[in-house]
């Protein structure tokens, strides 16, 4: 594993990455299997699902019905008092067509709201999921795709259910009520509409073809801008300090064109299948005109019978062209929704958990012969062996990539040990509750993260039930409350993305903070005050030693000044521990502590 490992304690995956990830599939696998469970879902709401099929059925047998009706019409209208004798039919055709359109509107309502409940619980489950998978397969994939399963994948199977749902049924119901009917009317037609399917079939496949070809392209590209896109905005400080908006544009432009260009031609296949349906609904329009205009010559149809047929044509071909197309968009919501399954299976952390519910710690932590790699062939932590004492302070330090943030993933339970045993208060932390264990310990990152939202809900991610007075108090003892009150809001100053209008001291106050009011049992300060300045570091390290009296507490830190008052001091140099002891006998000993320690002070001199 690469060194960004030991640069920062990944929780839930708080990286900023694209869109384009490795998840990217066009066809689903086992189609079958993911069906069912879509039905599973879809199933809940059996009720309105029923109404939905009802609506359905009403829908299409009032389709099938008005032909004949108009049928009736036709051949009325010729005999005497003909205007008498068709109002009961066309007074019939016209409660048809309305009693039609309901069905289509109630249709339509509960198919949304099926759909819609259904896509919310299947958004929920993932977005559940997500927050509970483990941290080493965060860590191996990328933020995007999470994102695009839960929005994208998510989106497009919320469309195609919409579509899919009536339609399917609609289509074949309609087909088979247009043969019977058709059928009942006159066989030799009906064989001939039979007889144009395979022309309809072919050329809408051919243009289904191309035109699924450019979609599948389109959606690859327009992840892979979206991914840029993100990435850029959010290191466009970056960019300007080194003055690269020309090339960072130039390769917008590289990654924008083939996108428009698959799009045109997307859109130009897509609008070729709205002319072809014309066409062949026009030459079987054409067909059925003039089969059925010689049957006429020979007394084997009516004309009430041939407008009949143009009508029940349409009803029997276009739901055999819908079809066709539904079937691009359904395999595109079927590999989507297998995306998403992909994820709600995948092993929980708290899978096989310990069953040890931890309400309280002592402190007493113990590493014994720990071994770890986050990858097979390469060793990251190798025969790690330390005794820590309730309320003791432990630095760890050494070079960058050394272990010493992997010594605090393996101790919060983010990765399992390979080999060997960690032990707080006497016992195994495999077998403590994770959620339960981790309550008790208390992390600031080096990386803060500050959510879109006030100050005062920032702070108090630290403990939901927390007072007004609790926070107060924990902002003055981390020094917070000085810039707090310099905001025209104060403690209801809405924070932007990602703390934007805060300087990186003053987020990592804001976190500091949150671990004060947390109050944990077991400190964890991954480069905690590297962010601030050295004045504010003083006022930090102030209120930290009150919040530290009388709990263990690990402080990983480059800046060595920071950890001369520490109990113990680990000093770790690739995956080994090679000194431990207090900060003036790591300096007596002239090793590689006290290397470290003069380098650096040397160059701070200078």
């Amino acid at each position: 594993m690469s060194n960004k490992k030991e640069n920062k304690i990944n929780i839930g995956g708080m990286r900023r990455r694209g869109f384009h990830g490795n998840f990217q599939k066009e066809k689903a696998k086992n189609p079958f299997p993911t069906m069912i469970r879509l039905w599973h879902y879809i199933k809940k709401q059996n009720f309105k699902m029923f109404l939905v099929f009802i609506f359905i059925i009403l829908e299409a047998t009032f389709s099938t019905l008005a032909p004949d009706y108009l049928r009736i019409i036709f051949d009325k209208f010729n005999t005497i008092n003909k205007i008498k004798i068709i109002m009961p039919s066309i007074y019939m055709l016209l409660m048809i067509y309305f009693l039609k359109n309901i069905s289509m509107w109630l249709n339509s309502y509960f198919v949304i709201d099926v759909a819609q409940k259904t896509i919310a619980n299947l958004r929920e489950d993932l977005f559940k999921k997500i927050q509970i998978l483990k941290i080493e397969f965060i860590d191996k994939n990328e933020n995007g795709d999470f994102i695009s399963r839960l929005i994208n994948d998510i989106e497009n199977i919320s469309n195609t259910l919409n579509e899919t749902i009536t339609q399917l049924i609609l289509s074949v119901i309609l087909v088979i009520g247009s043969l019977f009917f058709m059928f009942k009317l006159n066989i030799i037609l009906t064989l001939t509409v039979i007889f144009t399917v395979p022309i309809t079939m072919l050329l809408t496949s051919f243009v289904a073809k191309f035109t699924g070809k450019y979609f599948k392209s389109t959606q690859k590209k327009l992840g892979e801008l979206n991914g840029f896109i993100e990435e850029q905005i959010t290191g466009i400080k970056i960019v300007k300090a080194f003055a690269q908006e020309t090339p960072i544009i130039n390769k917008f432009s590289q990654k924008n064109l083939p996108l428009k260009n698959d799009i045109i031609k997307a859109q130009i296949f897509s609008g070729i299948m709205g002319p072809i349906m014309n066409f062949i609904s026009n030459l079987i329009f054409l067909v059925i005109i003039l089969v059925g205009s010689y049957l006429i010559t020979i007394d084997k149809a009516t004309i009430g019978i041939i407008v009949a047929f143009l009508s029940y044509s349409r009803n029997f071909n276009r739901p055999l062209i819908q079809l066709a197309q539904l079937y691009n968009n359904f395999q595109s919501a079927i590999a989507g929704a297998e995306r998403v399954f992909e994820i709600i299976d995948e092993e929980s952390e708290f899978d096989n958990d310990g069953k040890i519910i931890v309400d309280k710690l002592e402190g007493n932590v113990e590493f014994q012969n720990v071994y770890f790699s986050y990858e097979k062939e390469k060793q990251v932590l190798k025969n790690i062996n330390f005794n820590v004492k309730k309320g003791e302070t432990i630095a760890i330090v050494g070079p960058t990539g050394a272990g010493k943030t992997t010594i605090i993933n393996l101790l919060t339970k983010f990765y399992n040990i390979n080999k060997g045993k960690i032990l707080i208060d006497g016992i195994d932390i495999n077998d403590m509750n994770k959620k339960s264990l981790r309550k008790r310990l208390g992390i600031v990152l080096q990386d803060t993260y500050i959510f879109s939202d006030t100050v005062l809900e920032n702070i108090k991610f630290g403990n939901l039930e927390a007072t007004f007075k609790e926070i107060q108090k924990a902002a003055s003892l981390s020094n917070a409350d000085k810039f707090i009150k310099k905001l025209p809001n104060e403690y209801n100053e809405i924070l932007s993305e990602e703390g934007g209008n805060l300087s990186k001291g003053e987020k990592q106050l804001i976190s500091i903070t949150r671990a004060i009011l947390a109050n944990h049992d077991i400190l964890i300060l991954d480069e905690a005050t590297s962010n601030v300045d050295t004045i504010t570091e003083k006022h930090i390290q102030e209120g930290m030693l009150n919040l530290m009296k009388g709990k263990t507490s690990f402080i990983i830190a480059h800046r060595l000044s920071t950890i001369k008052e520490a109990d113990k001091i680990i000093v770790i140099d690739n995956g080994e521990i090679v000194e431990i002891g207090t900060h003036n006998d790591l300096l007596t000993r002239k090793g590689f502590y006290y290397n470290l320690y003069t380098t650096q002070t040397n160059f701070n001199l200078k």
